[in-house]
């Protein structure tokens, strides 16, 4: 599978590190239900068929994070950009 670096062009998928789900947020550490939050985020995620947004890490090239759109059932990538340049970025 190639990857479209915005920064440094289509490169094989293994100088890549696959973080997950980029659309998921982290749970409030400070929330009373933290823990069973925690649960949820890490061990309970839906794995959707289909097109998916998700966040990969470029270590063996310019090691910046990206966002991937692509369709989990044929791996075809639809589109790239630098994770933080994403909407929703705080």
């Amino acid at each position: 599978m190639l990857i479209t670096c915005p920064y440094c062009g289509a490169r094989d998928a293994q100088e890549f590190a696959y973080r997950g789900d980029a659309t998921s947020r982290r749970p409030d550490p400070a929330a009373p239900d933290a823990l069973d939050r925690f649960h949820e985020h890490v061990h309970l995620r839906d794995n959707p068929a289909g097109v998916h947004r998700e966040l990969w890490y470029h270590a063996a090239g310019c090691r910046r994070w990206i966002e991937v759109e692509r369709d989990t059932t044929t791996h075809a990538i639809t589109a790239t950009r630098f994770a933080a340049d994403r909407e929703g970025t705080e």
